[in-house]
């Protein structure tokens, strides 16, 4: 996942990007206009003496990943002060300040979506509040999340929001500066496809599986193209999908070909218990009915851990279609007694 600014859940999508998305995308992710790097003192800020004035004069690295989890230092004067900072609207974690440098973790780009964003230093503590789960429709899909008979909620004209939407109610920032997100690595290029396609379907080139049974596994294919694999002879989707094999478009299929090809890509197959070992870009199976035969698949697109130390796993998905859809929402709330385990990259 001093009084603190919190986010707003997800999907009531006042904005991912920065924090004020749209359906398919970000209406406003915060982002600056300045080039990244770029730094300005905030406004009448004192510094901690109270005599001078906080400045930030350089942000190092100027371009982080879109999943963010690096270091972040901002340098500058008058900084002692700084408990909180923004990057994006986004708040960050693990905030760290001296009169001369801040350092925190990056939070990642609330949809990711590389561009440059503003980062704001606050005197007060920002506490990260998680994306909530909601069902946006897509692409007119009226298919369900693997389980006849249940459709999703066709609110195709409902926008996400953000996974984290900063009311900053303590007062202006007391120096900003600004960074660029970027995909710089595979797990950035997958989510970066995720967010673009989660309800613009991509049918020009992988077509739509949902009148035959659902798009879940085609969906989480296609991310894993953009993260670098290959279509393989037992894997793969031709034609705008009027060609493709089961083990591309079919979770009971999808998942023990996963399993029998773990070495080859770098998987661990593991239970819902570890899910301590679940990051960005793996992928989730679930069981609705505890058949041993999975019903649905995601990709995951957010982890995070709540105050009380329990492990929040989001997702991205067709069918019910949804950028931030929880786990655990899905297999009490929606499908009670379901289940669920992930496949995870071993790098």
């Amino acid at each position: 996942m001093t009084p603190p600014i919190t986010r707003r859940s997800l999907l009531s999508l006042a904005g991912i990007a920065g924090i004020g998305l749209v359906a398919t995308a970000c209406s406003s992710d915060g982002t600056a206009t300045r080039p990244s790097g770029s730094a300005t003192a905030g406004a009448g800020a004192p510094g901690p003496s109270g005599t001078g004035r906080a400045t930030a004069s350089a942000v190092s690295p100027a371009q982080v990943p879109l999943a963010g989890g690096v270091t972040v230092t901002v340098t500058g004067t008058g900084l002692a002060t700084v408990r909180g900072v923004t990057v994006g609207g986004v708040a960050a974690r693990d905030v760290r300040a001296t009169a001369r440098k801040v350092t925190f973790t990056a939070p990642h780009q609330a949809m990711y979506t590389a561009g440059t964003a503003d980062v704001a230093l606050f005197t007060d503590e920002i506490a990260p509040s998680p994306s909530v789960n909601r069902t946006s429709g897509g692409n007119g899909s009226a298919a369900n999340d693997g389980q006849a008979g249940t459709t999703q909620d066709d609110t195709a004209d409902a926008t996400p929001t953000p996974t984290a939407a900063p009311t900053p109610a303590a007062g202006a920032a007391v120096a900003t500066t600004s960074l660029a997100y970027t995909a710089l690595t595979a797990v950035d290029r997958q989510l970066e496809y995720a967010m673009r396609h989660w309800s613009d379907y991509n049918t020009a080139e992988y077509g739509t599986m949902n009148p035959i049974g659902g798009d879940c596994a085609n969906y989480v294919s296609q991310t894993l193209i953009a993260r670098g694999w290959k279509q393989r002879p037992d894997w793969y989707n031709r034609a705008a999908g009027a060609e493709h094999s089961a083990t591309w478009t079919y979770c009971p299929t999808m998942d023990p070909w996963l399993t029998a090809n773990a070495t080859t890509f770098g998987l661990t197959r593991r239970s819902l218990e570890e899910r301590d070992k679940v990051k960005v870009g793996d992928i989730v199976f679930y069981d609705w009915n505890h058949n041993q035969s999975p019903d649905h698949t995601t990709v995951v697109s957010e982890v995070f851990t709540e105050s009380d130390g329990t492990i929040r796993i989001k997702s991205a998905s067709h069918n019910q279609d949804g950028p931030y859809r929880d786990l655990d929402e899905m297999i009490t709330v929606q499908h009670p007694g379901g289940t669920a385990w992930f496949h995870t990259f071993d790098a």
